[in-house]
C-alpha cells in the first residue's frame, strides 16, 4: 500500500535526461507532496538507489542507454515489493504500455500528457498506488475481448518470428542469412520490418520483448 496522506514520501526519479527528472520533481512539489527525492540518469544507478534506499515510488523511463526498463522492473519488485513504479515515457502508449504493466509496473504515463494531466496521475497514482489512464484501460479491454493483442509477437509472421529469434541469440545478418539459405539483404528488410511491427528500435529492446512475451 502507498504511503498515507501527510507522510514523507521517497521518491526515485529515473530517466537519462535531466530536464524530465527536475520537470517531475516540479510536479510533486506542485502537488504539495514531500518528501525525500533521488535520481538516477541510468539503470546501473537506479537498482543502487532501489537497494540501498526505501523507495516509496519510481517514476522511471521506459528506455535508457544502457537498456529498456522491462529488463528491470521485475527486478525492482523482487528487490523491493512495497515499491510502487510508474513508467513515464514517450513511447507510444496504446501499443506499448501493457509491455509495462505486464511486466509489472503499477502504471504507464505519456510524456506527451499535458501538464494538468501529469499532475493528475502521479496525485492518483501516490493516493492509489497505480495509475491507468483511458488509453491504457482501452488496451486492457481490447487484450480482455482478443488475449493475443497483449502479446505484440503476434503482429510477426513465422518467419519473421524466426529471425527475430535469430538476432536475440547474437547473430548477425550474414549469419542468419547464411542459416536460411538467403540473401542478406533479404534478412535487413526483414529486421527493419520487424522493429516497425515491434515498435522497437535495437536489439535489446527486441531480446526483452521476446523474454516477456
Amino acid at each position: 500500500m502507498p504511503p498515507e496522506d501527510n507522510c514523507n514520501y521517497r521518491f526515485l526519479l529515473a530517466d537519462d535526461h535531466s530536464l524530465i527528472r527536475q520537470g517531475m520533481e516540479f510536479v510533486i512539489e506542485e502537488i504539495g507532496l514531500e518528501g525525500d527525492i533521488f535520481h538516477a540518469s541510468n539503470l546501473n544507478k537506479l537498482m543502487e538507489i532501489i537497494e540501498k534506499e526505501s523507495i516509496d515510488f519510481a517514476i522511471i523511463d521506459a528506455m535508457f542507454p544502457d537498456g529498456n526498463s522491462l529488463a528491470v522492473i521485475p527486478e525492482i519488485k523482487k528487490n523491493s515489493p512495497k515499491t510502487k513504479i510508474l513508467v513515464f515515457s514517450g513511447l507510444d502508449e496504446r501499443s506499448q504500455s501493457l509491455r509495462y504493466i505486464n511486466a509489472g509496473a503499477d502504471g504507464f504515463l505519456s510524456k506527451m500528457s499535458e501538464e494538468e494531466e501529469t499532475k493528475e496521475a502521479v496525485t492518483r497514482f501516490c493516493k492509489e498506488g497505480k495509475y491507468l489512464s483511458s488509453v491504457t484501460q482501452s488496451a486492457l479491454v481490447e487484450v480482455y475481448i482478443n488475449p493475443n493483442a497483449a502479446n505484440p509477437l503476434q503482429k510477426l509472421t513465422s518467419r519473421e518470428l524466426q529471425i527475430a529469434e535469430l538476432y536475440a541469440k547474437g547473430l548477425g545478418n550474414l549469419e542468419i542469412a547464411n542459416i536460411l539459405e538467403v540473401k542478406q539483404n533479404t534478412i535487413s528488410t526483414t529486421k527493419k520490418r520487424i522493429f516497425e511491427k515491434l515498435d522497437i528500435e535495437n536489439i535489446v529492446e527486441l531480446i526483452d520483448l521476446l523474454k516477456i512475451s
